[in-house]
């Protein structure tokens, strides 16, 4: 039995917030990405010990939201999820980024 990885299942996550739009994980810099789009990277651990031992980890991810449109739904649904928090937002060329981390 093939068991997903935690990243993946976060990444279809975003992909079921996002319906029908792009969600990319660390994308190199020659990809051409349609808006509005969501951008993760893996960012650090979250690590809880217990009798001097790794007990926990979770793993903390940087979630960009892309889009034109200033007020749009996608921040609102990915802030729902549990352990994320809104950290920014800035505007760029007439892109909105909303910034969020979410331990998974």
């Amino acid at each position: 039995m093939i068991v997903a990885q935690p990243r993946e299942y976060l990444h279809q996550i975003l992909l079921d917030i996002l319906d029908g739009y792009e969600c990319y994980f660390q994308p190199p810099d020659n990809i051409q990405m349609s808006y509005p789009c969501i951008v993760y990277d893996l960012s650090n651990d979250n690590v809880d010990y217990a009798n001097n031992k790794r007990y926990r980890t979770m793993k903390r991810y940087e979630i960009t939201i892309m889009d034109y449109d200033p007020d749009s739904e996608i921040p609102d649904k990915v802030a729902d999820l549990s352990y994320c928090s809104f950290i920014r937002h800035y505007s760029q060329d007439n892109l909105h980024h909303f910034i969020y981390e979410i331990y998974f």
